[in-house]
C-alpha cells in the first residue's frame, strides 16, 4: 500500500529477526566466489532516521535494536548483525537504522547483483539515491510480486529472494504464497526468505501452514522456520505478538546460527514472561 511507511517500525523486534536471518544468508552466499543476485520485493527507503517523526511516533526501536546496540555479551551471529547497524552509524550512537537493501549492500560484493522494488514513490527515490553509486544495482518503482517474473532465474543461477510486504491488506497473504510458487517454479535452487507478522488474525495463523505446504512439495533443499514471540495481545486482542521468517532452501548452517541467538533475543526483547521462540526445519 502506498500509505505504508516502514519508518514507523524501523529497528523493532521484527526488523531484528528479519535482518539477522538476512545477514546470515548473505554471509553464506558470499563464501563462494561466484556472483549472486538479491531480489528485494518490498525494499523500503534503505535507511531510517530513528530520531525522525515517523520512528519516534511509537519508538519501536527501543524494544528492538536499541536494546542490543551496546551489549558486549551477544552470540557471534547477533554481534555480526549489530556490527552492521553500528557501521551504518559510522561507529557512533544509534541514530540510523539500515533497511534490507542497506544490510544487503554492506554484505554484497561488487560483482553481486541487487534488484529492489518499492511502490512508495518517496521511499523509492530515497533508495535510488542511496544505491546510485553501487554497481550492479537497480531500483524499480513497481510491484515486487510481479517483478519476480523478470528477475528469475538470475544469470549466475545463485540468488536470494526476500519477500516482506507490509500485510496491511489481507490479499498480501495470498500474494506471498503465489510469489513463492512463482519463484520456485522459475528458480528451484534459489533461497527464498519470507517475513510474516504474528497477529491474532486468521490469515496470519494460516500463512505458516500454507508456506510449509509449498515448501514440502517443492523445495529442493528443505525449509527453515523461525518465530520470535515477544508480546501478548492488548485488551482488545490486537497488536503484533512477534514475527517469523520462513526460508526455502536455507543455508545448512542457518539453523545452528539462529539457535545461538534466539534465547538471548527472547530474554532481551521479550515484553512478558511468556515470550518464546520456535525454530524448526525440514531437510531433504
Amino acid at each position: 500500500m502506498l500509505a505504508y511507511r516502514h519508518a514507523f517500525h524501523a529497528g523493532n523486534h521484527a526488523d531484528v529477526l528479519k535482518h539477522l536471518v538476512l545477514a546470515e544468508v548473505l554471509r553464506y552466499m558470499g563464501e563462494k566466489d561466484k556472483a549472486y543476485t538479491v531480489v528485494d520485493t518490498h525494499a523500503g527507503a534503505g535507511g531510517y532516521a530513528l530520531d525522525g517523526r515517523y520512528a519516534q511516533k511509537n519508538a519501536e526501536h527501543l524494544g528492538g535494536i536499541a536494546a542490543l546496540y551496546q551489549r558486549k555479551d551477544l552470540p557471534e551471529p547477533l554481534q555480526h548483525y549489530v556490527n552492521l547497524v553500528r557501521d551504518f552509524n559510522a561507529g557512533g550512537p544509534l541514530e540510523q537504522y539500515p533497511g534490507s537493501p542497506a544490510i544487503a549492500r554492506m554484505l554484497m560484493r561488487e560483482q553481486d547483483r541487487l534488484r529492489c522494488y518499492e511502490l512508495h514513490p518517496t521511499d523509492q527515490r530515497i533508495l535510488e539515491s542511496y544505491l546510485a553509486d553501487r554497481p550492479n544495482s537497480q531500483v524499480q518503482n513497481s510491484d515486487g510480486f510481479a517483478g519476480l517474473k523478470a528477475e528469475l532465474p538470475p544469470p549466475s543461477r545463485r540468488g536470494v529472494v526476500l519477500i516482506d510486504p507490509p500485510y496491511e491488506i489481507k490479499t498480501d497473504y495470498a500474494k506471498v504464497i503465489g510469489a513463492l510458487r512463482e519463484a520456485l517454479q522459475r528458480f528451484p535452487d534459489g533461497t527464498v526468505a519470507i517475513w510474516y507478522p504474528q497477529l491474532q488474525l486468521l490469515e496470519s495463523a494460516q500463512v505458516l501452514q500454507r508456506l510449509k505446504a509449498v515448501g514440502e512439495s517443492t523445495a529442493k533443499k528443505g525449509w527453515l522456520h523461525v518465530r520470535l514471540t515477544v508480546a501478548q495481545p492488548d485488551e482488545r486482542g490486537f497488536g503484533m505478538l512477534g514475527s517469523g521468517m520462513f526460508v526455502i532452501n536455507p543455508p545448512y548452517v542457518l539453523h545452528d546460527k539462529l539457535a545461538e541467538c534466539l534465547p538471548m533475543l527472547v530474554d532481551v526483547l521479550g515484553q512478558w514472561d511468556g515470550a518464546n521462540y520456535l525454530l524448526e526445519q525440514q531437510t531433504v
